[in-house]
């Protein structure tokens, strides 16, 4: 009995981690490849803020390497772009202010 388990839990699928995924659970990550290599960008322009602002969350914030897959070059090369394109307001520092009327 205690071989069946053992078989049994090895034909299981499992997490990340090793761990069992829970009920329905079935994530398998993606390996993600940063879109400035694939295209051979050399120099990321501030001057476009329709490129620019897919890498910024709805609150204007930069995202993060693990969410968009860039590489460590072109983040840190991404992120000057962004400040220079905040600079001359190209992009928001932060999201909009809603203003409630009453």
């Amino acid at each position: 009995m205690l071989n069946e388990d053992i078989e049994n839990n090895e034909e299981r699928p499992r997490g990340a981690r090793g761990q069992r995924p829970r009920s329905g659970e079935r994530y398998i990550p993606r390996r993600k490849v940063c879109t400035f290599c694939v295209d051979k960008v050399d120099v990321i322009d501030y001057k476009r803020p329709d490129v620019l602002r897919r890498f910024l969350t709805d609150r204007g914030k930069i995202k993060p390497r693990r969410r968009t897959g860039t590489c460590a070059k072109h983040q840190r090369r991404l992120a000057v772009a962004i400040k220079r394109a905040r600079h001359l307001a190209l992009l928001p520092y932060a999201a909009e202010h809603l203003r409630h009327s009453s």
